[in-house]
């Protein structure tokens, strides 16, 4: 409510802060994500020497054990065959139920990544999201445009992290001859090297703030038992999609996952990208600004 004083803000403020979400953003961005990262990288053993770090780590490996995520593992696949680049692993080869079981879950892992594309764009077409809720005025086919847009600048950047870091260890030379690429080595790898750091810091910002758009495009606004459960599905079963379960499948195979197995099986591609270019510029200026810089601390 634009009318409601928040400690004596003005109006152009509250709108900033409050109904574009730059304070949340900054607030997730800041202590959520970029303080840890930065103590971690400087106290790596430390960081994992505690009982919270390994009850994070037995969730992670439940959740993958599920194989609710496991399509990502057939777009590993289809890209290690396509660039050519063997997988490596240090397990055996899978054999017998082992073999069985993992493609199992990989054909569940589809079909649940399909029910959920499907249940995101169903809702977005009818205006049950949202995005129809805070911004009227897009339309439903603008409002699936701009999904995939905020996708795949989360999956750009999602990329540029690993293609950066791979090309990072690869001579100057093998670098690729593409204008944006030399571009891109150029920027990211000139002076001191404190561009780099600086893209970890504004690639970050620009992530969070993607996601808190993608998840107004995702999250649904239906409530159960007024006769608009989405496909008719039971009450119970509605109220669980507005936990926004489907957006963070989709969002997790299709604008992170994905991209980072591309960027891993071709990073001079990524390199030489004019987007990777952009994206590299935008994530400095956003640095540059100091939104973040109390992550440092």
């Amino acid at each position: 409510d634009p009318t409601v004083d928040v400690l004596g803000l003005p109006s152009g403020v509250k709108f900033v802060f409050l109904d574009i979400g730059l304070a949340t953003i900054a607030f997730t961005c800041v202590l959520g994500q970029l303080t840890t990262q930065v103590n971690a990288s400087h106290c790596m053993i430390d960081f994992a020497n505690n009982y919270f770090a390994l009850f994070t780590l037995y969730v992670a490996m439940i959740i993958e054990f599920t194989g609710v995520m496991h399509s990502a593992y057939l777009i590993q696949n289809i890209l290690a065959a396509v660039s050519g680049k063997p997988i490596q692993s240090n397990e055996p080869p899978k054999t017998g139920f082992t073999f069985a079981f993992f493609w199992g879950r990989v054909v569940m892992s589809l079909a649940i990544l399909g029910f959920c594309v499907t249940v995101v764009l169903y809702a977005l077409l009818n205006g049950y999201t949202s995005v129809s809720v805070k911004y009227p005025s897009i339309s439903p086919p603008l409002a699936v445009v701009l999904l995939f847009f905020f996708m795949s600048v989360v999956g750009c950047l999602e990329g540029m992290q690993i293609a950066f870091f791979a090309v990072a260890k690869i001579p100057t030379s093998e670098r690729g001859s593409g204008v944006f690429g030399k571009k891109t080595c150029d920027l990211l790898f000139s002076g001191n090297g404190q561009n780099l750091p600086g893209f970890m810091i504004g690639r970050q910002l620009t992530v969070v703030c993607s996601f808190f758009l993608v998840g107004s495009f995702t999250s649904l606004t239906i409530v159960p038992g007024e006769g608009n459960n989405i496909f008719g599905v039971s009450d119970s079963a509605q109220a669980f999609l507005n936990y926004g379960f489907q957006g963070a499948v989709m969002t997790t195979i299709l604008a992170s996952i994905t991209w980072q197995y591309a960027a891993s099986a071709f990073p001079i591609a990524f390199m030489n990208s004019p987007v990777t270019y952009v994206l590299l510029l935008v994530a400095l200026a956003l640095e540059f600004t100091g939104i973040c810089a109390g992550a440092w601390v």
